[in-house]
C-alpha cells in the first residue's frame, strides 16, 4: 500500500511537469528516475538487474551509477501535437480526483452500463475469435430527412414560458453539462458566448448526442469499428505496443461497414441545404461511414436516368469519391418509403451478416466489444436448425425527458426484454419487431431481401421479414448479453401517432396473405402463440372495449325499461350482489395483469423495492390514464384500418417536445378516436 501511494504521488508529479508550459528536462528526468526507483524496489519480488541491463532500463556498470537513467532519454512532443496532450490531461484528472468510491461514477445511465456489462459476462455466449477469423458484417441504416445536429437557433429558439432545447437539456443532464463546462474551461474558454464563437460545433455535438438524431447514431454504430480496431490490437501486439497501426485499421475496415441508405442525399447537395453539409461532416469524421443514394442525370427534355450510388470519404485526396454506380430501371418512389430504402442500401452492404438499424439508436462502446460473441450464434444450432436472425436485446434512452416519456419507456422495455425473451425461448414465435436485429444477410438476399415494400399493406415492413423468415423454415433467436440503445417518442402527440401506425399496420396484417399462410401452416400451439403475440392483442383490445360500450348500454336499457326492477324486485342485496360481480372482475383484470409483467422485468434488472417504488411513483403520475389512453388509441385506429383501409406511414418526429399544444389542435387529432367516445360515456354515466 506504501508503494502505491508513493507511485500515485510520484506519477502525479511527473505528470503536472508534461503539463507545463515551459518544461524543464532535468526535473522530468528526476520524477522519471524516481518513479523508476520506487517501481523497481517495491513491485519486483526478486533482483532482476541482468534482465533490466539487457533492456536498458539498468546502468551497463556501477561506474554509470552516478548519471540518470532517463537524462538523455526525454523528447519532447510538439506542441500542436492535441491528441497527446489531450490524454495526459485525462490521466492527470484521473489521477487527482478524489471522490469516494461510493459515488464514483455519479452519472445513473454511467453506473447502468456498467453494471449490465459486468453482468454479461457471466451469461452463456459463444467464444470469441480472432477479428481475423470472425464473421464480417455490416450496419444498415435508412435515413430520409430527419435530423443531424440541432442547429444553434433550434437549440436557442426560446417558447413561450422561456425554455428553450439547450437550457432543457442542461436541466435534465445537469451533471453531463458541467463535466462538458468543465472540460471546455480546460480549453480556456470561460464564457458561454466564448465557447458559442470558437466551440459552437462541440456544443451542437453534445446536445445531439442526447437527443434522437442522425449523429448519436452514427457515433454510437461506429463504436463497432473502435472496437474491433482495439480487438485487432489486442490479438496481434506486443506487450510494448502502445498505438494502433494501419494494419489494424484495415482489418476492422474488410471485418465492418456501416451503409447509410439515404436517397435524397442528391437533392440536398443540389440545393445547398445544411443537411447535407452535416452529412458530409459526419463522413469525413467516420472513416468506415458509406453512403448510399439516388442519382438523377437528365439525359434528354423530358428523360431522367436513375443511379444508385455509394460514396466513402477519401483522406489522402480530402474528398467525397463514388465506390460503385449501378444504373437503376426508374424511380425508388414505388412503394413505402421505409423499406425501398433498406432494399436500395443492402447491395451495398458487405459480409455474412447485416445489422438494421434505425435512425434513432445509439450504440455503446462496452457493447460493441461483444459483437464477435453474438455473431458466434449463427454457427450454432438453435433447436433443429441454425439461426437466421438473432435477436438483439434494447435499452429505451428517453425515458427521463417527460412522464409521458417514461411511462412509454416502461411499455416498450417490458417488449423489448420480457417479451420477446419469452417469444423465442418458450413460445418459439419470435418474429422480427424492427430493430437492432441481426439477418443472415445471404439467407435473406435469396429468398425476397431483408424488407417489403408493398404500398398501404406493408406500412408495418420490419414484422413481414420475421413472416418470410418463418414462412420459408428460417430461425429466429433472442439474446440478452448484448444491447443497443433505443430512442422512443417523448410528447403525447407523438406517442399517440405512433401507436397509430402500429395499429394501422397491425390492421393491415390482418388482411395480409403472411398471416393466412402461417395461420394454416403452424400447429396448434404455436398458432395460439403467434396470434396473441401479433394481430390477436390489438383484437382483443378491440372487444374488450366494445364490451364496455355493451355492457353500458345494457346498463342504460336496464336502467330506462325498467326491466332490472321487475327482475330483482325490491331485493336490495340481490342488488347489491349483481353490482358487486359485474365492477369487481374488471379491477382484478386491468390493475393487477396489465402492470404485472412491468414490475417483474423491473424487479430482474433493478431489484423488487426499486420495482415497486417505481410502480407506486407511476401510479401517483397517473400512468393509468396514460395507458388507457393508449388503448383507445389502438382501438380505434386498428377498427378504422380493418373496416375502411387507408393506413399509410406517419412521420412522428422524436424532437424535445418544449412547445405547448393548443386545445384545437388535441382536439382536432383526438376528437374522433377519444373526445365523441368519452362523451358518450359520460352521458350514459349520468
Amino acid at each position: 500500500m506504501i508503494a502505491l501511494r508513493q507511485i500515485h504521488s510520484k506519477l502525479i508529479k511527473l505528470v503536472e511537469l508534461l503539463l507545463e508550459p515551459n518544461k524543464n528536462v532535468n526535473e522530468i528526468a528526476t520524477a522519471m528516475q524516481s518513479l523508476y526507483e520506487v517501481v523497481v524496489s517495491y513491485l519486483f519480488k526478486t533482483k532482476r538487474i541482468v534482465e533490466l541491463r539487457e533492456d536498458g532500463l539498468a546502468p551497463k556498470s556501477r561506474i554509470t551509477m552516478a548519471g540518470w537513467l532517463f537524462e538523455k532519454s526525454v523528447e519532447f512532443l510538439d506542441p500542436s501535437e492535441e491528441h497527446f496532450y489531450m490524454q495526459i490531461k485525462r490521466l492527470h484528472t484521473i489521477l487527482t480526483t478524489r471522490d469516494s468510491m461510493h459515488t464514483v461514477p455519479v452519472n445513473n445511465e454511467a453506473r447502468r452500463r456498467l453494471a449490465f456489462f459486468s453482468n454479461s459476462l457471466f451469461m452463456k455466449m459463444p467464444r470469441a475469435p480472432r477479428v481475423e477469423k470472425m464473421i464480417a458484417f455490416s450496419v444498415l441504416t435508412p435515413f430520409n430527412n430527419e435530423e443531424v445536429l440541432y442547429s444553434k437557433e433550434q437549440l436557442k429558439t426560446k417558447n413561450e414560458d422561456g425554455i428553450s432545447i439547450l437550457y432543457y437539456l442542461q436541466t435534465i443532464y445537469d451533471d453531463e453539462w458541467k463535466n462538458f463546462i468543465e472540460r471546455m474551461h480546460r480549453e480556456r474558454m470561460a464564457t458561454a458566448d466564448e465557447i458559442w464563437t470558437t466551440k459552437s460545433r462541440d456544443i451542437r455535438l453534445w446536445a445531439s448526442y442526447r437527443g434522437q438524431t442522425f449523429a448519436r447514431t452514427v457515433r454510437g454504430i461506429m463504436y463497432y469499428y473502435r472496437a474491433l480496431q482495439l480487438l485487432a490490437f489486442l490479438d496481434s501486439s506486443s506487450e510494448t505496443d502502445i498505438t494502433i497501426t494501419r494494419e489494424e485499421e484495415g482489418i476492422a475496415l474488410m471485418k465492418y461497414t456501416y451503409v447509410v441508405s439515404c436517397q435524397k442525399y442528391w437533392e440536398h447537395k443540389a440545393i445547398g441545404d445544411p443537411l447535407a453539409e452535416e452529412i458530409f461532416y459526419l463522413l469525413k469524421h467516420n472513416e468506415a461511414l458509406r453512403i448510399a443514394y439516388v442519382d438523377q442525370v437528365s439525359t434528354g427534355s423530358d428523360e431522367k436516368e436513375y443511379y444508385s450510388v455509394l460514396v466513402k470519404y477519401d483522406r489522402q485526396l480530402q474528398r467525397e469519391v463514388e465506390i460503385y454506380r449501378i444504373k437503376l430501371p426508374g424511380p425508388m418512389n414505388i412503394g413505402e418509403g421505409k423499406p425501398e430504402n433498406q432494399n436500395h442500401g443492402i447491395v451495398f452492404t458487405r459480409g455474412d451478416a447485416v445489422q438494421t438499424i434505425d435512425m434513432n439508436q445509439d450504440n455503446y462502446f462496452e457493447e460493441a466489444l461483444k459483437i464477435r460473441n453474438l455473431l458466434e450464434e449463427f454457427k450454432h444450432h438453435h433447436g433443429i436448425h441454425r439461426p437466421t436472425i438473432l435477436g438483439v436485446r434494447e435499452r429505451i434512452f428517453s425515458g427521463s425527458v417527460s412522464s409521458v416519456a417514461w411511462f412509454m419507456s416502461a411499455q416498450e422495455t417490458s417488449f423489448v426484454t420480457l417479451f420477446q425473451r419469452l417469444f423465442a425461448n418458450l413460445l418459439k414465435i419470435r418474429m422480427h419487431y424492427g430493430h437492432p436485429d441481426v439477418f443472415d444477410r445471404f439467407w435473406f438476399l435469396t429468398r425476397g431481401g431483408l424488407s417489403k415494400a408493398s404500398k398501404v399493406i406493408n406500412i408495418s415492413e420490419d414484422i413481414f421479414a420475421g413472416f418470410n423468415c418463418t414462412l420459408r423454415g428460417g430461425s429466429v433467436t433472442h439474446h440478452e448479453y448484448i444491447q443497443v440503445g433505443k430512442g422512443r417518442d417523448l410528447g403525447l402527440n407523438q406517442i399517440s401517432t405512433f401507436e397509430a401506425k402500429i395499429a394501422c399496420g397491425n390492421g393491415e396484417q390482418f388482411l395480409s396473405r403472411d398471416i393466412y399462410r402461417l395461420g394454416q401452416r403452424l400447429d396448434f400451439f404455436r398458432m395460439l402463440s403467434f396470434f396473441h403475440t401479433t394481430i390477436g392483442y390489438f383484437f382483443n383490445t378491440t372487444v374488450i372495449v366494445l364490451s364496455v360500450y355493451g355492457f353500458l348500454w345494457g346498463q342504460l336499457y336496464l336502467a330506462l325499461s325498467g326491466v332490472e326492477n321487475s327482475v330483482l324486485g325490491n331485493d336490495t342485496n340481490s342488488k347489491k350482489a349483481l353490482s358487486a360481480v359485474i365492477n369487481q372482475e374488471l379491477i382484478i383484470q386491468f390493475g393487477l395483469f396489465m402492470t404485472l409483467p412491468a414490475i417483474l422485468e423491473s424487479s430482474v434488472e433493478s431489484g423488487f423495492l426499486e420495482a415497486i417504488w417505481e410502480f407506486l411513483v407511476m401510479q401517483l403520475q397517473l400512468s393509468t390514464v396514460f395507458y388507457t389512453f393508449s388503448m383507445g388509441t389502438r382501438l380505434h385506429f386498428f377498427g378504422r384500418t380493418v373496416l375502411h383501409g387507408g393506413a399509410k406511414y406517419r412521420q412522428t418526429g422524436r424532437n424535445f417536445v418544449v412547445q405547448h399544444t393548443s386545445f384545437a389542435e388535441n382536439y382536432r387529432l383526438y376528437a374522433r378516436s377519444h373526445f365523441i367516445k368519452a362523451i358518450e360515456f359520460g352521458l350514459i354515466l349520468m
